[in-house]
């Protein structure tokens, strides 16, 4: 009887080490790696704010490090020291991220009516770079100072006189080329940060319409693996339900000429992607 009692003691305590020693590699492993830092950490050491810091990180000027096991974007310390660096740190890096709102905003910037401004940007000759919904649930796009400003030194004819007859006819359809305009750049900003085919293929899944996601990506088990691959919303996307159904066909290719383009390229990434799930045996990235 005292033998049990001592081997079941001797279990009991052998258990409880291994108890601890889990305990230990969980807390390991969900520990911060000291070279590297969460982005609101990252932002204050590059002298950025919260918005400032997600525009440096979508224009690539900050790279991001390997995610936290929570999926959370992490920032090394390396790439920190290389950005402040960089000539003129940080008010150079801030004014690269500048954006103006809005077309009041946009137009004094270029030292031109608002009126002239919204034909620019609708007529296409201004690419957006994000956008936010306002109390009255219209979008207001921002638009990068820097590039504002670059567009007045390298076409001032543009600032004055009459428009083109290219403009005058896409003003006479009541066109705007704004949300495309934004959804390129957006889907090209995602892609330059990513390699991997099934990431890719999710990027141009992302903004499909859904019947022509389908008819593109019959395989539900594909189209599975796309969704949880699937980027989120950009920075500045609204979260209240009624903001966020103003905003949400922004993220949409809508004009069947440019559904069509996307779908052409989720075509080759996803030719791609097969290729590579044929030679790993495995569906998803690598």
């Amino acid at each position: 009887m005292k033998v049990e009692t001592l081997e079941r003691a001797s279990v009991d305590a052998m258990d409880a080490a291994d108890a601890v020693d889990v305990t230990e590699a969980l807390r390991a492993a969900t520990r911060p790696e000291p070279d590297l830092l969460g982005g609101a950490r990252a932002a204050t050491e590059l002298c950025l704010g919260r918005g400032e810091f997600a525009r440096a990180v979508q224009l690539g000027l900050v790279r991001a490090g390997p995610r936290s096991p929570s999926g959370a974007a992490r920032f090394a310390r390396a790439e920190l020291d290389r950005v402040r660096t960089e000539r003129g740190f940080p008010q150079a890096l801030r004014a690269r991220v500048e954006t103006v709102a809005g077309a009041d905003a946009g137009a004094e910037v270029l030292g031109i009516g608002p009126s002239r401004f919204t034909r620019l940007a609708r007529c296409g000759h201004l690419t957006p770079f994000g956008y936010r919904i306002n109390r009255y649930r219209a979008v207001v796009w921002l638009y990068l100072a820097a590039e504002l400003r670059e567009f007045a030194a390298r076409e001032p004819g543009m600032l004055s006189g009459a428009a083109s007859p290219q403009d005058r006819e896409l003003v006479a359809a009541r066109a705007d080329l704004r949300p495309r305009r934004w959804r390129a750049r957006h889907v090209g900003l995602l892609l330059g940060r990513t390699a991997d085919p099934w990431e890719r293929a999710a990027v141009l899944a992302s903004v499909l319409p859904e019947e022509e996601l389908r008819a593109a990506v019959p395989d539900p088990a594909e189209r599975i693996v796309l969704a949880a691959l699937a980027p989120p919303p950009p920075y500045g996307h609204p979260q209240v339900p009624a903001a966020a159904a103003v905003a949400w066909p922004l993220l949409r290719a809508e004009p069947p000429e440019e559904a069509g383009e996307y779908r052409a390229g989720l075509d080759s990434a996803l030719t791609g992607a097969r290729a590579q799930s044929n030679s790993t045996g495995e569906r998803g990235p690598t």
